[in-house]
């Protein structure tokens, strides 16, 4: 693997009162232990997840494609600089040219335009995403796409919640994909999701954000699994508003 830990240095934090430094799931986590190539990252919005994935993309080196989650008018001055104090335990052999990416798929309607774009003066570009322009395909099948030619390479990728781009039924299709690609070696992935779909990928590890410190859970101890499945047991009574 690629990163096999990530140390939290919260005694050196500049700030315990303004966002990341003040959540608690940072405070009191010292370290993660990665045991597997596919790592997803759950938890309710707002509990650190993304800003977690940002912070390991930027101490790792890799490209952010998809800007920052913040407004300038409202910029907090601490947002990004959780990666600052992160320590990775990193492979030995992987070298110092860095490769992979974060991506964030409620961004890639803008990246699938832009590449659109640069075919106007270089066709060949397409060659890298399948052969077909994006906006040939429907939203979920130019992801696919996107995700099966361009994770193609050895390397680390942050996605932070593909399920935005996703239907239930290519939600699948992601996860075959991501399970074949992971059979190829040498690609690991970390992923904050909420889909009970894509969290069902088996051999994965799981580590919880609704747990102080940060917690490892089974598939079925997720709140995605464990909402989904009483909806659907339950259906009347939980539209009743029933508990």
């Amino acid at each position: 693997m690629f990163v096999k830990s990530i140390r939290i240095l919260n005694s050196l934090f500049p700030t315990t009162d303004r966002y990341p430094f003040n959540l608690s799931v940072f405070q009191e986590t010292d370290r993660l232990d990665i045991t597997s190539e596919v790592l997803f990252l759950v938890g309710e919005n707002g509990t650190g997840k993304s800003t977690l994935l940002e912070a390991v993309a930027r101490r790792y080196g890799l490209m952010v494609w998809g800007g920052e989650k913040t407004h300038v008018v409202h910029r907090n001055p601490f947002e990004t600089r959780l990666y600052h104090f992160l320590l990775l335990d990193t492979s030995k052999s992987e070298g110092t040219f860095r490769k992979g990416f974060l991506f964030r798929a409620e961004n890639f309607f803008n990246y699938a335009a832009s590449i659109d774009d640069m075919t106007m003066t270089d066709p060949d570009i397409l060659r890298y995403y399948g052969g077909r322009s994006f906006h040939q395909q429907s939203h979920g099948e130019s992801f696919i796409s996107f995700f099966e030619n361009r994770c193609g390479m050895a390397g680390l990728y942050l996605l932070d919640e593909p399920e935005a781009a996703l239907s239930p039924s290519n939600q699948l299709a992601f996860l075959k994909s991501l399970q074949k690609i992971v059979s190829r070696g040498k690609r690991q992935f970390i992923i904050s999701t909420h889909s009970p779909i894509i969290l069902s990928c088996p051999g994965a590890q799981i580590l919880s954000f609704d747990h102080v410190p940060i917690q490892e859970i089974s598939y079925e101890e997720t709140h995605s699994y464990r909402f989904y499945r009483s909806f659907l047991e339950q259906r009347e009574r939980q539209l009743k508003g029933g508990s």
